[in-house]
């Protein structure tokens, strides 16, 4: 940022210059010009006066021209030719000087109806004065760019540190750090964006407060109402009827497996945000046995393919309740089989339908895609699927968006890849070498 407020002024200040310094220095150049020649009419005036008086009330001088006075103005290394009347009715021709050096000033008067005086000066000491006056202006000239180039300086100073530190508190706060700054910099521009910024952290801090506190009422209330199921469930179990009884145990496990599902999300929520390494098919595996029951009660095939040694980055919680919401999108609106395939990518860049660009193209990622057998998704449909309240079946359109936004706060990217059959694709980062450890206690850190 200084470099390029630096390099503005100083060409701001250098194109001045010179729009200023050229003129100037053409200007310099004929003044000295004008000034010599006008010295040398001056000379000639007073020549014509000092011939006016040695001649009579004709004009005609009377006898020989006196030049000690013309002499005198003849200026050093200059040449005088003095044509005047005469009595006998010829023009008499007097020269004073020796002859000038190449390319003279020459300046002439008439004198009379038939006298004239032509002088002739050097022109060394006019071009000599000449170049001193363009090289005043022109130091001149070096003196305010470089004036211009200290104010520069300070200015880029002045303007980047503030911006640079207003940038980095924007930076924090995008990070969580909702601690205000009371440092101001005498910009009141920047000053003003300062306070905003104070206050904003104020209102976020609260908010996000206020949202934890929420989230933690509704899991309480949650995991008390799936208390209460469960113990309904229990007390089914004890039921003689052995399908009763089977009915009852998945429904607990179902029940078990929401409560985790609720306090990891919670969890999560709270933490750092940190690298986790988790086994994909794993994680996928809890995936496929809660839906394996209700796609064979719809007379479906859900399946999982992949190697097991494909190792993500991401949050396991997060990356299982986006993977459910696809399938149960596949179940509830597609057809056939519904296949969950787990696959790495060497460095490449995906685009799917909705042309949206995989995440780090030059990064190794891991692949995540669900497809069935459906008719797929409209072409009006795709370009809005993951739009947050926008569905063409009815349903709340939440699901898709929230799997979308899960995914994205791992650094991942969830895209329709093919709309006819469907195809949905989650990209995630692969496992780096040095992945940081684990904090003992948080099982699935944000």
């Amino acid at each position: 940022m200084r470099r390029r407020l630096l390099q503005s002024i100083l060409a701001v200040v250098i194109l001045t210059a010179l729009l200023l310094g050229v003129p100037l220095i053409y200007t310099a150049w004929i003044w000295v010009e004008d000034f010599t020649r006008t010295d040398l009419q001056t000379r000639l005036n007073r020549m014509v006066m000092e011939i006016a008086a040695q001649s009579d009330a004709n004009g005609i001088v009377q006898g020989s021209l006196d030049t000690n006075d013309l002499e005198l103005l003849t200026p050093s290394g200059g040449r005088l030719l003095v044509m005047y009347p005469t009595e006998s009715g010829r023009s008499a021709r007097v020269e004073i000087g020796e002859p000038s050096v190449r390319a003279p000033l020459v300046e002439g008067r008439t004198i009379g109806a038939s006298g004239s005086l032509i002088l002739e000066a050097p022109s060394s000491a006019m071009r000599a004065r000449q170049r001193r006056a363009v090289g005043a202006v022109g130091g001149l000239v070096l003196v305010s760019i470089a004036a211009g180039a200290v104010v520069a300086v300070a200015t880029a100073r002045r303007l980047s540190d503030p911006l640079q530190d207003v940038a980095n508190r924007a930076a924090r706060l995008a990070e969580g750090d909702f601690r205000p700054v009371p440092r101001r910099h005498g910009i009141p521009e920047l000053d003003r964006v300062s306070d905003v910024l104070d206050a904003a952290t104020v209102e976020m801090a609260g908010r996000l407060q206020r949202e934890r506190a929420l989230v933690g009422d509704v899991s309480h209330q949650l995991r008390s109402r799936l208390t209460a199921v469960r113990l309904r469930l229990d007390e089914l179990s004890a039921h003689p009827d052995p399908a009763v009884t089977a009915e009852a145990g998945e429904a607990m496990q179902q029940v078990d497996r929401l409560t985790q599902a609720i306090d990891e999300l919670v969890r999560s929520s709270r933490s750092k945000i940190t690298e986790d390494s988790i086994s994909v098919i794993n994680e996928l595996g809890t995936v496929t046995a809660e839906w394996k029951r209700p796609f064979e009660d719809a007379d479906r095939q859900l399946l999982l393919i992949g190697d097991e040694s494909v190792m993500a980055s991401s949050t396991g919680s997060r990356l299982r309740e986006a993977v459910s919401v696809l399938v149960d999108n596949s179940l509830k609106h597609g057809a056939g089989t519904c296949t969950i395939a787990v696959r790495l990518i060497q460095g490449q860049s995906h685009r799917g339908a909705d042309e949206a660009e995989s995440p780090s193209p030059h990064e190794a990622m891991v692949c995540i895609e669900v497809f069935d057998e459906g008719a797929g998704v409209s072409n009006d449909m795709a370009p809005h699927i993951f739009d947050r309240g926008f569905s063409g079946a009815g349903s709340t359109g939440v699901g898709l968006a929230l799997a979308r936004a899960l995914i994205e706060a791992d650094g991942g990217r969830l895209e329709l890849q093919r709309r006819r059959p469907a195809l949905f694709a989650i990209f995630v980062p692969q496992v780096r070498e040095s992945v940081p450890t684990r904090v003992a206690g948080i099982r699935e850190p944000r």
